[in-house]
Formats: C-alpha cells, structure tokens, sequence
C-alpha cells in the first residue's frame, strides 16, 4: 500500500550536418577512472511517488515531480521531504506533470521568488470514465470514427512557469508559456523535457503523441481517413507545422510569451511551418541534456518495439542518441539513420511499398498540415536495438530505453574540504548517457567535432534500477532519480539519491535507517521511531538530530525517540545522522495525524491469472477506510507491461466494471514479456486542513496464447 499523503491530490534544406560517422571507430575506454569504492550512494527520499524528473537547486535542495501532479521538495539541512506543490493533472494513460526546470537566474534574486519551469497535462473537459456505466470506458477515445467523433479528445501538455519561495511552487503565479496539442484517451509518447542553453534559451522536448500498437512494432502511418489521428505520426513529427515529436528552442519573455531566436530550423514566417522548431522526425525524446560550456544538446529518443527487421516493413527497433549542433531532422517515422529507411506501408490494403528515401524524405499524408518536402534525416552518434549492437558492444542487450544525461563540469572546489562530494576531474566533460530498461550509465567520450570517441561504463557496480533522471548539482555531486521494477505507481524501489565521490579523505556518510510503530490515525497519536539498522560504514560514533515538524529545531537527540501527535496535519519525521568529521545523511517517514490510510483490494482480477490480449476483463475492488467510501473514487489502470516498464492503456472508474485489453499487435509475449497489469487506486478526501491520503492494490495477469 502506498502510504505516501496526497498522492492523488526558410526553407527546410541545407542548414543540415552529418554529426557522425555512420560507422564511428572507438577508442578504447580509459583506464584511469577512479575506484569505485571512492564513490558512494545516498538515499534522500526512498518513498518518492511515481518520479518522473528532477532539478537541484543551487543550494542543494532537490525538486522533483511524480506524475499524479505533485512536486516535492528535499531539504538536505532537515533531511525533510515536504510537498511544494501539488497540480489538478490529467492522467489517462501516460498523461500527468512532466517535467520540471529551474530558470537559468534561478538563486540570483537576493533571497526572492524564482521560476521554476513546469511541463504538465491541465483537465481541460477532456471526457472521463462515468462509474454509472461500468461497460463502458467513456475516458477512451474512439479507435474508429470521424473528426467529430475524435473533437472531444483534442487537448494540451503545457508549458509553464510558476513564482518558487520559502520551499513552495506558487501556482497562482502560473505564467502559461506555450501549449503542445495532444490527442487524448490513447496512449502514447507525450513525454517531455526542459533545458536551458548558456544564452537562457529554453529548449523543449516533445513526444510524438502517437499510438505504437496497431503497426507490428515498425513505422505508425495508418492513413485510413476513420482511423484515430493517433495511429499516424506522420501529423505530428513529420509535420513541419506541428510541435509534437520535436525539440522546440524560445526566448521566453519578462510576461511569459517568447520570442523566436535565430538560428532554428525554418526562419520565422516560412509557410507552413513552426519557427519554435529545432530538431523534428523525433518519436519520444523523453530526456534531453545540454552542455552550456560547449552549447552542445545531447538527445536520446526512444526506439519501436519489433525485435527483427522485416523487407515488407523496415527495420526492427533502434534507441538514438545524439549531439546536436545545429537545427536538424532525424527522420521519424521514415527512417531511423540516413541507412536505414522503413518501408511505406498501406495500413487499407495492407500492402508495401517502397522503402523511403532517407535524403529526400516526402510528407504526404492526408493530416499533414506542414511542409511535404522534408530536410534530410541527420545521422545521431549512436543507434542500437535488442541484441548486441556491432558498432557499439559497450551497450549490452536488453530492452532499448535511451535517456540523454548531462556533462559534468568540473570545478575543483567541489573536491575540497572535509565534506566534499564533488565528482573528480576524470569525468570533466563527459556526457553521461542512462539506459532506462537496462539499469546503466555510461560516459560517452566525443571528439573535438563531437563524434564519439568512445563509450565506459560509469560505477558499473553501483545499482541503477531504472534510472529516470540524473542531474549533476552544483557541490558536483550526481543526483539519481530511480523508478525502480513496476508499473505507474509508487514502486518499492524507486527513490532519490545522491552519489558522491568521497576520494578527498575516504570517509563514508553514515547510512540511517528509520522506522514508525505508526504512519497514520487519529490525534492524539503516539509514534515510537526506531534508527535500528542505521550504521556508519568507518565505524565512527554518530549524532542523532529527530525532526518531528518542519520548523527547523532539532527535537530529539535520542537513537529511539517516542513522541505524541497532538494535532492533525502531514508530518515528514526525518533523522539525520552525522558523523565526527561532519559528514551525515537523512531518512524519513511520513505521518499523517487524523486521517487513517484506505486499503484497497483488488479481489478480481488477481496476481498471477491468466488473460488473453482482447479480452474484456472484470474487476472489483474493495476499499476500507475510517471514511466513507466513494466507489466513483476508485479507478483501475490497465497497463500493457513491457519487461520492467508499461504503457497505460486506459483507465476506469468505480468499484466494478470491465477493462477492454487490446492486442498488442507486432509484439511476442513470451519473447517481449508482456504482461497485463491492473492497478487499483483509491484516495479518500482529506479533509479539514488534512491531506489525502491513497491506498493501491495491483495485479499481474501472465497473457495464454492459442495455438
């Protein structure tokens, strides 16, 4: 059960380069990096929600979203985690709060208000499931239909920036900056990311809002006029006068509008075109890095999931990464490289055609709005699919989930003193790259021209467990976000750290441990908290700090403190420990005092039954809670799950119902793992100044086949 309170509250040609070598010769990976016991993990929030991204304030402080719509905060001083603020999101599949970002003058007002950039889902009146007709899903939109049919599902992910002071988000201060058109009630790919470039330039990245499962894994054109428009990325990321499956480059303005610099892919005032666009033919750059000491903007997109390459279809599935240095198209859905082109495939007759031409890529699809022809398909530094990859065997096998991090940037103060964490200077400069599905991150070394020069494993020993976000803060220590082996939910393992390099003195942090006889119910409560299992790694003696509020005073110096709750409210109880030589770490626990945590059960389906994809499954959940239930609150998600991450598929309300699966065609069960997961979610109403709180219950169905 999820514990966590308030959980649910010009023209297109010649302004292209070649960036790489399509077959790039490596160096060997340098053999002088540091020990690996020099390093170490520390664990800030270990009950982080769903995390989507991060940012590291320059103080230390970490913000970082969950998708439901909440941005929390840790304060390293308390070792606190507190709520900053929390979004009305829409969340139907893989919808929800996105991204976050700090202004680059972000801590240079003298102790006022900054920005901090969000990228989010707002409701809008886009249709919900109605609990009243259980065998009907009025949330999902229309597989088949007309454009009137399809209207009510036209909606936004967007842009914003909102006032940050004293540790919250104002979000009376919303500036809205820019919205990106979305089809909702049908997955996928509206992913996105914030970075700023050393002139304060904002790029974002966009998902390319298109449904992946009815093409057999390859290229989604489906141009059938009664199609969903989300079966055809060719309206979105092929689409010069669209901003989805791109990086989009502004100025953002003093009053929150912007401006277009020059320099982006078509000059402003081209005929059907955006001038916000920087990069196009992208299917789901989920994460994007820039290194402002080079301008250099490193780009990771998501791949299509066919195992093999097929001569009546194309290619079988490739993740990219690539350094950007000036405006470019990289070819979705067309082409994954400038070698390789899929094959034009007539979704009405089911019939090939010929493989698309990868230098002179030609749009002509009935929802395209844009330009028909397209620049030439640039060439990304590296490309790699499911199995061993010829050009690049440092990346292993395994599922394709490429994630694009930062270049450390070494300062040498961050080595100094006693309580330093700052990486060492062996890593100065280099892109760290993330892989998602394969729990890893690797250093890719580029050359004075920004091809690759080599590829190293980075703390190879060190555990990754599907690395969401990884950010560098300012004391040069890395931050990770970890989503941890499950599907849209608080999963066991997720949690945010910090790796620091403690080369300077070799002393570890101490490495606490906390525990409640308690974590809800009503006032007065009494809570015993235990530190049992907190060590230090050196041996050393340490100091116990308790903070059972969040007003800044210590509260207790006790291993084992006991402390009554008189009053109902959220509480974030922390310990931080320290050691001697002033090194320390935090672990918490929330409490909630006056509400008591629902526990749902999902009594149908259950863990380990056995589905076929198609099927109309029912469910029933139960929930108990000191409340009364409101069956309207409960919602059920079913989520195609893919190895160790899912994709939402649709969601419904109420205590029963059906939940229509579909068949996700192009993908092998056994070969792909899929699963089909259900995940019950109930959140009672607070209340009184108390915060929600969210009971979960999920289920994994193994999927049968028939011969």
């Amino acid at each position: 059960m999820n514990r966590r309170a308030g959980l649910a509250a010009g023209a297109a040609t010649a302004v292209l380069v070649l960036l790489a070598s399509p077959t790039p010769a490596l160096a060997d990976p340098a053999d002088g990096a540091p020990p690996e016991d020099l390093f170490q993990k520390v664990t800030l929030n270990d009950t982080p929600g769903e995390p989507i991204d991060l940012a590291v304030l320059p103080d230390d402080r970490v913000l970082h979203t969950t998708r439901d719509g909440q941005v929390w905060l840790h304060d390293p001083e308390t070792g606190q985690n507190t709520v900053a603020a929390e979004l009305d999101v829409y969340s139907h599949d893989e919808e929800g709060l996105q991204s976050i970002a700090l202004d680059p003058d972000f801590g240079q007002r003298g102790g006022r208000s900054d920005w901090v950039y969000l990228y989010y889902a707002p409701p809008m009146d886009t249709p919900e499931d109605d609990p009243a007709t259980p065998d009907v899903n009025e949330g999902d939109a229309p597989i088949t239909g007309t454009p009137e049919d399809f209207a009510p599902f036209d909606g936004v992910v967007r842009l914003s920036r909102f006032r940050f002071a004293d540790g919250e988000i104002d979000l009376s201060s919303e500036q809205q900056i820019l919205d990106v058109p979305q089809n909702r009630g049908i997955c996928c790919h509206v992913g996105g990311d914030i970075v700023f470039d050393d002139d304060g330039l904002l790029y974002l990245s966009t998902g390319d809002d298109t449904n992946p499962f009815s093409s057999g894994g390859y290229t989604p054109i489906d141009e059938r006029p009664d199609s969903n428009p989300a079966f055809d990325a060719q309206r979105t990321a092929a689409n010069t006068a669209d901003l989805r499956g791109k990086v989009l480059r502004i100025d953002v303005q003093r009053d929150g509008s912007y401006t277009i610099p020059s320099g982006n892919l078509f000059p402003e005032g081209t005929e059907d075109t955006r001038p916000e666009i920087y990069v196009m033919g992208l299917r789901n750059p989920f994460r994007i890095e820039l290194d402002r000491n080079t301008g250099d903007l490193f780009v990771a997109d998501y791949s299509p999931d066919a195992p093999e390459a097929d001569p009546a279809r194309g290619p079988a599935g490739h993740g990219q990464w690539a350094v950007v240095r000036e405006p470019a198209n990289f070819g979705w859905p067309y082409c994954v490289t400038p070698n390789m082109p899929y094959i034009d495939y007539d979704f009405a007759t089911g019939e090939s055609g010929e493989a698309f031409d990868c230098a002179n890529p030609v749009n002509e699809s009935p929802r395209n709005t844009g330009l028909t022809e397209l620049p030439p398909v640039a060439q990304p530094q590296v490309w790699y699919g499911e199995n061993e990859s010829e050009e690049f065997p440092e990346l292993s096998t395994g599922g394709i989930g490429p994630m694009a991090g930062p270049a450390y940037d070494f300062d040498v103060r961050n080595t100094r003193g006693r309580t330093a964490v700052g990486w060492p200077e062996y890593y100065d400069g280099i892109p760290l790259f993330h892989e998602f599905t394969r729990d890893y991150v690797k250093g890719f070394r580029l050359d004075g021209d920004g091809g690759l020069a080599g590829i190293e494993p980075v703390l190879p020993s060190f555990v990754f467990d599907n690395p969401m976000d990884i950010e560098f803060g300012s004391n040069g220590a890395l931050y990770v976000l970890e989503y941890g082996d499950g599907y849209f939910a608080e999963n066991p393992d997720a949690q945010l750290s910090r790796i620091d390099y403690i080369g300077s003195d070799g002393n570890h942090s101490p490495v606490p441990q906390v525990e409640a006889s308690a974590t809800n119910g009503q006032a007065p409560l009494a809570v015993d908290f235990s530190s049992e299992g907190t060590e230090d790694p050196d041996g050393d003696r340490l100091r116990y700090e308790w903070h059972f509020d969040d007003d800044g005073e210590v509260d207790s110096r006790e291993p084992n403190p006991s402390h009554t709750f008189t009053e109902n409210g959220f509480y974030n109880v922390a310990l931080k420990v320290t050691d001697p030589r002033g090194r320390s770490a935090s672990a918490s626990v929330d409490v909630v005092v006056g509400n008591t945590a629902p526990e749902v059960t999902l009594v149908r389906p259950a863990d380990g039954d056995t589905f076929s994809f198609g099927d109309a499954v029912p469910f029933e959940v139960e929930v108990a809670d000191d409340q009364e239930v409101d069956c309207n609150l409960v919602t059920v998600t079913y989520i195609l799950g893919h190895d160790d991450h899912g994709h939402p598929q649709t969601t419904s309300s109420g205590c029963t119902g059906t939940i229509q699966t579909s068949d996700p065609e192009g993908h092998d069960p056994e070969h792909d793992n899929l699963r089909g997961v259900f995940v019950a979610s109930y959140t009672d109403p607070g209340g009184d100044g108390l915060p929600p709180l969210t009971g979960t219950d999920e289920a994994v169905l193994e999927p049968v086949t028939t011969p």
